[in-house]
């Protein structure tokens, strides 16, 4: 993909500049330097079930998720779907070898609405590897998604479904509030995904948390009832 038309001037659409904030890796940066940064990372928006990646749609792009949420998920031989991540806005992800972040098996696809601001290997060398601040905090969000990912193949091994599934839904939980409770929108295939296991297992144990007081199950989305009680479950 390319990058927008550098000669359209040093402050960039406000739209692009909202693409920009809120973003960790940017943090602290002034409204100057995020400026280029914005002229050359376009916007694109995908419809729910839209693909933004898929092995088969190779490139080498970096992309600044806005809003909405993104699943990344492979593929096994006969067809099943193993999701990696569901990613919130605010992260980065995408085909960049030189950042270490690596998507040539895996597939990228949008949950909800989703907003994402694409920058192509070239203006990442140029405005975001050739900064030290940003630089580290890329090097620094990729390694937590590496130890996350890690945490969750050692609790495939060593985890109960149940305690798998409450540490499942804590980790989500932390991406979306609403008023006291904390609201995870997500189906229980998607869940089952995450967790890896099956769609009806997910579902039993889900109910016996919903019975236990621990969570509410609605339409696409559970809501996190108890903290301390799901946090007590991922370790007894």
């Amino acid at each position: 993909m390319s990058s927008s038309d550098p000669t359209s001037g040093p402050v960039p659409d406000p739209d692009r500049l909202w693409c920009m904030s809120e973003v960790d890796i940017f943090a602290d940066l002034a409204e100057s330097e995020m400026a280029p940064i914005a002229a050359a990372a376009p916007m694109r928006s995908f419809a729910p079930g839209e693909l933004l990646h898929s092995p088969q749609q190779h490139s080498e792009a970096l992309y600044i998720l806005k809003q909405g949420r993104v699943r990344i998920f492979r593929l096994s031989a006969d067809g099943r779907a193993l999701t990696t991540a569901i990613l919130a806005p605010g992260t980065i992800f995408g085909e960049m070898v030189v950042v270490g972040q690596s998507m040539h098996d895996n597939y990228a696809e949008a949950l909800d609405e989703v907003t994402v601001c694409v920058m192509n290997r070239a203006d990442v060398h140029r405005l975001l590897l050739a900064d030290p601040r940003i630089a580290s905090r890329i090097s620094e969000t990729l390694g937590r998604r590496l130890a996350a990912l890690e945490q969750r193949l050692s609790d495939a091994v060593f985890k109960s479904v149940p305690q798998r599934v409450a540490e499942t839904l804590l980790t989500l939980a932390t991406q979306r509030t609403l008023g006291r409770s904390l609201v995870v929108q997500v189906t229980h295939e998607q869940l089952a995904a995450l967790v890896g296991t099956s769609r009806e297992t997910t579902t039993k144990v889900l109910g016996d948390l919903a019975a236990r007081g621990l969570v509410g199950l609605g339409r696409g989305r559970i809501t996190v009832l108890d903290t301390v009680g799901l946090r007590a479950l991922t370790t007894g």
